[in-house]
């Protein structure tokens, strides 16, 4: 293995314990915590065995293994910015629902006086 595996073997190890930490003391579901761990496992696989990628990427007719995990990683990321602006968007409408009712509940209020 070459120096920049065992490096990123180090790295990918230290975000798998911050996942399970996160998972254990309530920071993140369960769910996000196994979608973690199994990305960091795959991430692994891929670090050890290089080659194995350009062979995935080749039977899905891609022609080399880092241009395998480049898309990948875009798809994942549209998929990560897709999530994030719909829980925006509910965000905003929960929080205009909220003042919403506050100022209607503040002029019922006012106006027995």
């Amino acid at each position: 293995m070459t120096l920049f595996q065992y490096l990123a073997l180090l790295v990918v190890v230290g975000l798998l314990v911050l996942t399970l930490s996160a998972m254990v003391r309530g920071w993140a579901t369960r769910k996000e915590g196994i979608t973690w761990s199994l990305v960091w496992l795959l991430a692994t696989i891929a670090i050890v065995n290089p080659d194995l990628t350009g062979t995935v990427a080749r039977r899905l007719g891609i022609g080399r293994g880092a241009d395998l995990l480049l898309y990948c990683a875009v798809v994942v990321m549209l998929i990560g910015f897709l999530m994030i602006y719909v829980r925006l968007r509910r965000l905003r409408r929960e929080l205009t629902l909220l003042v919403r009712h506050m100022a209607i509940m503040e002029a019922g209020s006012s106006e027995s006086k």
